[in-house]
């Protein structure tokens, strides 16, 4: 607990002004949250619904929770009321489900469309196709309860530094091709293993949880 203050302030020390830091809270105690949040940090991520919930249901208000993991459509409802921004839009299905839930609330939820730039068949999102013509699609029929505010890709988890790039310069294409018809303000790629490669390549949003909290808890 004692190095989260000075690792946070050693990570916010290096980053260019225009990065948001999204701290990766999951698995991770309150206690731990709370000592990030005395520094001044106000954004976290989480990736599993019920854990999220119930931390924020005992922290601070004023935390902006972000959903970094895959979500499905039936747990919407539970972080509807309060989620600051969904990284996790993968799919036409649960952006209904999002615009639903945000109409019962009241509000507008912020999302990130998660497109499939990595190699690996695991790993969710739109193609780049399929988020291009879902764009296009709403340009037409608006969701009023639900807004994109920008893109997210999770690179291939190899070593290969060339092939990292190249996954997050189609995403970079991705966001400046569509940027200005759609009001697209964030570009979210990099995390703890790859985040330096992103933000040379544009990152403006990472997400980062051993260099601040240490290694993740196992259960």
């Amino acid at each position: 607990m004692d190095n989260i203050p000075e690792n946070l302030k050693n990570l916010s020390a290096q980053l260019p002004s225009e990065v948001t830091l999204v701290a990766v809270s999951k698995t991770k105690p309150n206690e731990a949250i709370l000592a990030a949040y005395d520094t001044g940090h106000r954004i976290f991520g989480e990736n599993k619904v019920q854990e999220m919930t119930r931390k924020w249901e005992s922290l601070p208000r004023d935390i902006q929770w972000h959903m970094i993991g895959h979500l499905q459509s039936n747990k919407v409802k539970y972080i509807a009321p309060f989620v600051s921004l969904i990284h996790s839009l993968d799919s036409q299905k649960l952006a209904k489900e999002i615009d639903r839930q945000g109409g019962r609330y009241r509000r507008v939820i912020d999302c990130l469309l998660q497109i499939k730039i990595a190699k690996e068949e695991e790993k969710y999102g739109f193609s780049v196709e399929e988020a291009s013509n879902f764009l296009e699609h709403l340009s037409t029929n608006p969701f009023p309860h639900m807004r994109i505010c920008g893109v997210m890709g999770m690179a291939t988890f190899t070593q290969d530094q060339q092939q990292i790039t190249e996954e997050f310069l189609v995403l970079k294409h991705f966001f400046q091709t569509h940027k200005t018809r759609h009001n697209l303000e964030i570009l979210s790629m990099g995390m703890s293993g790859d985040y330096p490669l992103a933000i040379k390549t544009g990152s403006n949003m990472i997400r980062v949880g051993s260099a601040i909290f240490g290694s993740r808890q196992t259960h």
